[in-house]
């Protein structure tokens, strides 16, 4: 018997919001959500030279982003405004130690030196000193990562909850980060060190942002009804997680569970953290914990949502895990990519899309053809698809 869609096309016309709840609890929707990953800088300065209008940009990087997304009809969403990160931010700009012909080394307010390209490819800088190497440097972000600072408790939560209310796009916040931003602070090596040689130390930075992370949820979440949550983590790699499973599960997850907790009982199911590589030995810890959704699923390194859909059935969700490289390809390498996952997607409880940011390599006309041929295969109708303008007359 063949598998039934979720996709009814009799059904009347879903808003965003309803039809990205509907979606990521299985039930019917009268077609997907569309959302994408975003592009590197280089993918839209080639898109223009293509095709891509050159208007389609702003003034900063972020705003471009949003501006090439909008442009190709991504759906959009709202977040309520928690203030997580370190605050007050450390000033932005930078001290110049050394110059080369190619490259700068340069001194930054939080303290990182790294070595940066000023000419030819840009890559990863290369990182000389992170901002925390000891107790010292740490008491310096503790101190902005304080939950009774004055500025977090500005929004009038009440009155943006009454206005949220009535959205029709989907509702979103951030939970933080417990490990990545370790990571980023403390640098990649040493914060693996870090786990043995100063675990308590370790401990005190996850529990401080859980405190805060914890604060802010409490303020929102009485007032605004979110719809999904996110974090970032960003710990994985093509071998797997840069902290043992084992570690993770003693130092990470009860607090990320005490976040959970508190989402769950506000109404909020839909749990995701962007952590890219292959995340399939946390995934099982991530699920205990109440994080519900994997996302952007890389599916070079291993983490293929047909794959783990097989594994954990209805219980996980999904988001991402259409395999980028294969854009740069044929049309039917696209079609196989898209037809790949289109079972996963039928189930529901799946988003799909590039499994992370589109590169460079990746020939405008290649993601034009795939955004349509993604958008048919959720359900859309030619009107709908034809109504985005890059997608309109494609042959």
């Amino acid at each position: 018997m063949a598998q039934e869609s979720i996709v009814n096309p009799a059904l009347a016309a879903l808003t965003p919001r309803e039809r990205f709840r509907r979606q990521m609890h299985y039930q019917p929707i009268d077609r997907g959500v569309h959302w994408e990953f975003r592009y590197v800088q280089e993918t839209i300065e080639r898109w223009h030279k293509e095709g891509l209008p050159t208007q389609i940009i702003s003034n900063t990087e972020w705003e471009s982003l949003d501006a090439v997304e909008a442009y190709f009809g991504v759906d959009e969403v709202v977040y309520a405004p928690v203030m997580v990160e370190v605050y007050p931010p450390f000033e932005s700009g930078f001290k110049v130690l050394e110059k080369t012909e190619h490259s700068e080394i340069r001194q930054y307010a939080d303290g990182t030196i790294c070595e940066e390209k000023t000419s030819g490819v840009k890559t990863i800088p290369h990182y000389i000193k992170f901002p925390i190497s000891g107790r010292d440097d740490w008491q310096r972000y503790k101190e902005r990562l304080d939950p009774a600072i004055p500025q977090r408790h500005q929004v009038d939560w009440k009155s943006l909850g009454r206005k949220l209310r009535h959205e029709t796009r989907p509702v979103g916040v951030f939970f933080g980060s417990y490990f990545g931003w370790l990571r980023n602070w403390v640098g990649f090596e040493n914060i693996s060190l870090m786990v043995y040689d100063d675990r308590e130390l370790v401990e005190e930075m996850v529990e401080t942002i859980t405190q805060l992370v914890q604060s802010q949820l409490e303020m929102a979440l009485k007032e605004v009804q979110v719809d999904f949550a996110y974090g970032w983590e960003d710990i994985c790699y093509c071998n797997g997680p840069i902290i043992s499973p084992q570690m993770f599960s003693e130092i990470v997850i009860p607090r990320l569970k005490r976040v959970t907790s508190l989402l769950r009982q506000h109404g909020c199911d839909v749990i995701w953290t962007d952590c890219d590589g292959d995340i399939r030995k946390l995934v099982p810890l991530w699920l205990d914990a109440g994080l519900n959704c994997m996302f952007p699923l890389e599916v070079h390194p291993g983490s293929d949502p047909v794959q783990l859909r097989k594994q954990y059935g209805k219980q996980i969700l999904l988001r991402g895990g259409l395999a980028k490289f294969e854009f740069t390809k044929t049309r039917r390498d696209i079609l196989n990519e898209l037809k790949r996952v289109e079972k996963v997607f039928e189930e529901g409880g799946y988003i799909p899309h590039a499994d992370h940011n589109i590169p460079e390599d990746v020939p405008y006309d290649n993601y034009r053809y795939y955004v349509r041929e993604k958008l048919a295969m959720m359900g859309w109708n030619k009107g709908d698809i034809s109504a985005i303008w890059p997608l309109r007359n494609l042959l």
